[in-house]
């Protein structure tokens, strides 16, 4: 078993903190922008510097308005008491659900202002996604947050101020998020209807993120289930159907 001894704050000037999370969150969005314009490139996609440029700000804001905004729906009464913890993006906090639905947003927004079709984009985009995803679920481990519940499991570990040894959910979900992206990068250039890697993306996350919910130290939402799995379920079941329309019936 282990105990998290991390400081999440890699420096410090008086009240000026330079975090591993913020570090990790810039370098996930720089990676999606490389990793988007290889991408692009290799589909065919013929888009100008300025387009991915739009591109990485509509991202930027869609990903970040909607993920703080349902880390804060989610967890409203420790904002209420505080309501100023809700622009410290810094400290962590933000919501997988809620940055898929401001980043679909925001996406959909700018391919209808740049005349480009809507799978021609998400496709590649959920590529980086998934590998910003990984190194996300990393950042919140060093932050001691969103750990698991208790076990005696050699790997179990230690948090700072929570009993006991935990599962390390924040691992699992790196490692969950690290396998999207593998089984996404090998169908990267095979020759499917557009959409499918998209909805592909959405049907694994959210049936692995449902499972592993259950190692989680959350409160149950509705019916013993958590946000997340709450969430997770139109997730699946979207993509079932969406993959099933775009393969099966495509085929027929």
């Amino acid at each position: 078993m282990f105990y998290h001894s991390i400081n999440p704050i890699l420096v410090e000037f008086g009240p000026f903190q330079i975090r591993y999370y913020g570090l990790i969150f810039v370098f996930g969005i720089l990676l999606a922008y490389l990793f988007l314009r290889k991408l692009a490139k290799t589909r065919g996609l013929s888009l100008s510097g300025k387009d991915f440029d739009d591109a990485l700000i509509y991202g930027i804001i869609g990903l970040v308005a909607g993920a703080r905004l349902g880390s804060v729906i989610s967890n409203i009464g420790y904002y209420v008491d505080d309501p100023l913890k809700i622009f410290a993006i810094w400290e962590g906090g933000l919501a997988f659900h809620g940055g898929l639905i401001g980043l679909v947003a925001a996406g959909y927004i700018y391919c209808k202002r740049k005349k480009i079709r809507f799978y021609d984009i998400a496709d590649i985009v959920v590529i980086p996604a998934a590998l910003g995803l990984a190194f996300g679920r990393m950042a919140n481990f060093i932050n001691g947050e969103f750990y698991g519940i208790p076990t005696n499991l050699p790997w179990g570990v230690a948090f700072p101020d929570v009993d006991g040894f935990r599962h390390p959910v924040q691992i699992y979900e790196a490692i969950k998020n690290f396998l999207i992206f593998g089984v996404l990068w090998a169908l990267r250039n095979k020759p499917l209807p557009g959409g499918t890697l998209f909805w592909l993306f959405i049907t694994l996350y959210g049936s692995m993120r449902f499972f592993l919910e259950f190692y989680k130290e959350v409160d149950p939402l509705l019916f013993g289930l958590t946000w997340g799995q709450v969430w997770s379920i139109p997730m699946v079941a979207a993509g079932v159907y969406m993959l099933y329309r775009l393969i099966v019936r495509r085929s027929q």
